[in-house]
């Protein structure tokens, strides 16, 4: 019988030199948010997710849901669920390529031509239909609070790299690594997808290092609008 979740496997790798700060724990009350959100959430929002599942197969054969190997808290690899949103066993070369130029690209100044933003492929025929509506709503996200419940993930924090997205990554990078990777965050809510990969790594580090509660809850109220301002853009677009 078929599975239900697509699988993307890459190669073992091992993180070295991590930041001692990995010993720190979660804080209590974030833990406890955490678990009341994404409980409430999965109950609440179950019908959504049947009628996502049943689009899914309705529109693309293959698995409802998409799971990834991702490199979170310590450096731990994990795998992160999504809705899939692309063609069964799609290539991953035209990703890595365009991961790598956001990494490599220099540090630049806003105003020049030489700032290369974090924009979603454009024209990805790999894509299934209707599924840059559920990227671009974030549900392709939804899936998620099951790795949020079993504390894999947090509601807020950066968001966790693909294994082959780290193996780029700049010595100074790995702090991302120092708490509990996110479905949201301060970069989501700072211009997302306007913003240089750098810019998106120095915002997950100013989050690491002032994050508390009031934070959090300023980006949980602020991400309602970031999503609803993509899907204006994507229409008008």
């Amino acid at each position: 019988m078929q599975s239900d979740i697509a699988d993307v496997h890459h190669p073992v790798f091992e993180i070295a030199d991590l930041h001692p700060l990995f010993i720190r724990k979660m804080p209590f009350w974030k833990r406890t948010f955490d678990i009341l959100c994404a409980s409430m959430g999965l109950l609440f929002l179950a019908p959504l997710f049947l009628l996502i599942s049943i689009l899914i197969k309705i529109v693309s054969p293959g698995p409802v849901f998409f799971k990834q190997e991702r490199v979170g808290y310590g450096g731990k690899r994990f795998i992160l669920y999504k809705f899939r949103t692309m063609k069964n066993n799609t290539d991953t070369s035209v990703h890595k390529e365009y991961l790598s130029e956001l990494i490599n690209a220099e540090d630049c100044f806003r105003g020049t031509n030489a700032c290369t933003i974090m924009k979603k492929i454009e024209n990805d025929s790999r894509v299934i239909p209707f599924g840059n509506f559920l990227r671009c709503t974030s549900m392709d996200e939804l899936p998620q609070l099951i790795n949020v419940l079993i504390g894999e993930m947090s509601i807020i924090g950066p968001r966790p790299p693909i294994t082959y997205e780290v193996d780029q990554y700049q010595n100074w990078f790995r702090d991302r690594f120092d708490i509990v990777p996110g479905l949201t965050g301060l970069w989501q809510v700072s211009g997302k997808n306007n913003l240089t990969y750098h810019e998106m790594i120095r915002l997950d580090i100013q989050y690491i290092r002032t994050h508390s509660f009031w934070l959090d809850m300023k980006i949980l109220l602020l991400t309602p609008f970031v999503i609803i301002n993509a899907i204006k853009d994507s229409y008008q677009n």
